[in-house]
C-alpha cells in the first residue's frame, strides 16, 4: 500500500467517524430539544396557574376594597349632610348650631 492509499483510507475512516459523531450530536440535540420543550410547557402551566391565582386574589381584594370604600364614602356623605343641615339651620336662625362634641357624636353615629 502506498502513501496515497494509506492517507485515503485514513481520511475515509475520519469521515465515517465524523459522520457517526454528527449523527450522535444530532440525536442528542433532538433529545435535548424534546426535554426543553417539556420543561417550557411545565413552566407555562405554572405561569398560567400563578396568573389565575393572582387574578382571583386581586379581584377579591378589589371587591373588599370597593365594599369598604362604599361604606366609608356613605358615612362621609351622611356626616357632610348632617353638617350642612346644621349650618343651614344656624344660618337661618332656626336652631342653634351643633357644638363640636355633638357633631362628633353625629358623625360617629352615621359611620
Amino acid at each position: 500500500m502506498g502513501q496515497l492509499t494509506a492517507d485515503t483510507t485514513r481520511l475515509v475512516g475520519e469521515i465515517h467517524a465524523a459522520r457517526g459523531e454528527r449523527q450522535r450530536l444530532n440525536q442528542a440535540l433532538r433529545q435535548a430539544t424534546v426535554e426543553l420543550k417539556r420543561t417550557v410547557e411545565r413552566m407555562q402551566v405554572g405561569f398560567r396557574t400563578a396568573h389565575a391565582e393572582m387574578t382571583r386574589r386581586q379581584r377579591r381584594g378589589l371587591r373588599e376594597f370597593m365594599s369598604g370604600l362604599e361604606s366609608r364614602v356613605g358615612a362621609l356623605q351622611r356626616a357632610f349632610s348632617t353638617d350642612l343641615a346644621g349650618a343651614r339651620a344656624a344660618w337661618h336662625g332656626a336652631a342653634p348650631a351643633p357644638t363640636g362634641r355633638e357633631h362628633s357624636k353625629r358623625a360617629a353615629k352615621a359611620a
